[in-house]
C-alpha cells in the first residue's frame, strides 16, 4: 500500500500523554497516515511544536514539528479520529463526530459501556464490532478501548474461559505512573511510594472484562457471568502494569495444560498478520521472578501480554502474574490495532 493510498487519520487530545503515543506509534503506518491535530481550545492555531511538552521516551515527530493544532470539531481533513481526550469532554465530542461520519476509535471511558458500542480487544472479541451496524450515526461510528489494566487481564483469561470455564477472579494490580497522565509522571507524589486508590479503577476492571467476553446476540452483548474483585495500587514504575491474578476454573486443569492454552493463543490479528498486532498474543516465563516491567514490557513493540509464577492457590484454583505495557498495548497501540482490524473487515 503506498502513501497516496494511506487512510487519512485525526488525533484528538494530541497534546496530552495519550495523544502523544499515538502520534509516536503512527509514523511510518502501512495504512493510516496523520493528517490532522487537535486539542484544547488554549492550544489551537499554535504549532505542535510549540505546545506540546514531550513527555514520552520516542524521539520528537519532527514532520510534524510546524503542523497547526485545531479544535477539536468535525471539520476535519481525515477518516478516523483517535481520541486521547480526557473524559471529562471526551464524551459529546466524540458522538459529535460520528454523527458527522467519522469513525471514532477511543481510549477515553464515556462511550465504553453504552450498548452499541464495542469494548473491543481485537484478540479477543472482534465479533462485537458486528453491533456498530446498530449504532444511529450518519455514515459513522465509536469503537473503544477497554481500561489499561483491564487489557492485560482480559486476554490473560480469554483462553481460560474458553478450555475451562471460570466461576471468579479476584486481581490485585499495580500500576505505572505513566497511567496517569503527565500531571503525575511530573509529580513527586509516587516516588518512593505506593498509592493505593486509582480513582473509577477497580469498579472498571470488575465490570470491562464482563463485557469483552460477553456473546453477541442480535447486536446485544450478554455479559460474561463471573465475580471479579480487584484492588488497584500505583506504584513506582514508569511503563507497564503488573497484576496478581487468582481464579476459579469451572472444569479440573493442570499447570502445564493452562501454560499450553496460554502459549497456542491466537486470533484474528495474528491470523490477518495486521500490522500492530503482536505475532505471539501471550508469552509464558519459566523464571520465577519474571515478568518485570523494565524488561517484559516492550515485547512485540510492547503488544504482547507477559504472564508468570502460574502455580496452584490455597484459596481459588491458580494463581498468576499478568504484564502488560499500558500507554502501548494498553492505550494507544490498542486503540490503533482495533482500527486496523476495522480495516482487514472492511469496516473504514
Amino acid at each position: 500500500m503506498n502513501t497516496k493510498e494511506k487512510i487519512k487519520v485525526g488525533i484528538l487530545g494530541a497534546t496530552g500523554s495519550v495523544g502523544q503515543k499515538f502520534i509516536a506509534l503512527l509514523q511510518n503506518h502501512p495504512w493510516f497516515e496523520i493528517s490532522e491535530i487537535a486539542a484544547s481550545k488554549k492550544s489551537v492555531g499554535k504549532k505542535y511544536k510549540d505546545v506540546v511538552d514531550w513527555i514520552i521516551p520516542n524521539s520528537f515527530p519532527k514532520k510534524l514539528g510546524n503542523k497547526i493544532i485545531k479544535e477539536c470539531k468535525p471539520n476535519l481533513d481525515c477518516r478516523i479520529v483517535f481520541s486521547g481526550l480526557d473524559s471529562g469532554v471526551a464524551g459529546e465530542i466524540e458522538k459529535d463526530f460520528a454523527q458527522n461520519g467519522y469513525i471514532v476509535v477511543s481510549n477515553s471511558k464515556n462511550h465504553r459501556m453504552d450498548d452499541d458500542v464495542p469494548l473491543l480487544i481485537p484478540e479477543v472479541n472482534p465479533e462485537h464490532l458486528e453491533i456498530i451496524k446498530s449504532q444511529k450515526f450518519n455514515g459513522g461510528a465509536i469503537v473503544t478501548n477497554p481500561n489499561c489494566s483491564t487489557i492485560g487481564l482480559t486476554i490473560a483469561l480469554k483462553p481460560l474461559l474458553d478450555n475451562f470455564g471460570i466461576e471468579s477472579v479476584n486481581v490485585v494490580t499495580m500500576q505505572a505512573i505513566s497511567g496517569g497522565g503527565i500531571e503525575v509522571m511530573k509529580s513527586d507524589i509516587v516516588k518512593d511510594n505506593v498509592i493505593p486508590f486509582i480513582s473509577g479503577e477497580e469498579e472498571k476492571m470488575e465490570i470491562e472484562p464482563l463485557k469483552i467476553l460477553g456473546k453477541i446476540n442480535s447486536y446485544k452483548i450478554n455479559y460474561a457471568e463471573f465475580p471479579i474483585s480487584a484492588q488497584c495500587n500505583r506504584v513506582d514504575v514508569f511503563d507497564g502494569h503488573t497484576e496478581c491474578v487468582q481464579i476459579k476454573l469451572k472444569k479440573e486443569t493442570s499447570v502445564q495444560e493452562i501454560i499450553k492454552v496460554w502459549k497456542n493463543y491466537k486470533y484474528v490479528p495474528q491470523i490477518k498478520e495486521l500490522p500492530l498486532a503482536p505475532k505471539q498474543v501471550i508469552h509464558y516465563f519459566e523464571d520465577e521472578k519474571l515478568p518485570q516491567p523494565k524488561f517484559q514490557r516492550d515485547i512485540d513493540k510492547g503488544m504482547a501480554v507477559s504472564i508468570g509464577r502460574l502455580r496452584p492457590d490455597n484459596l481459588f484454583d491458580f494463581k498468576f502474574v499478568v504484564l502488560s505495557h499500558n500507554t502501548i498495548r494498553g492505550a494507544a497501540g490498542g486503540a490503533i490495532l482495533c482500527a486496523e482490524l476495522m480495516y482487514a473487515k472492511s469496516l473504514l
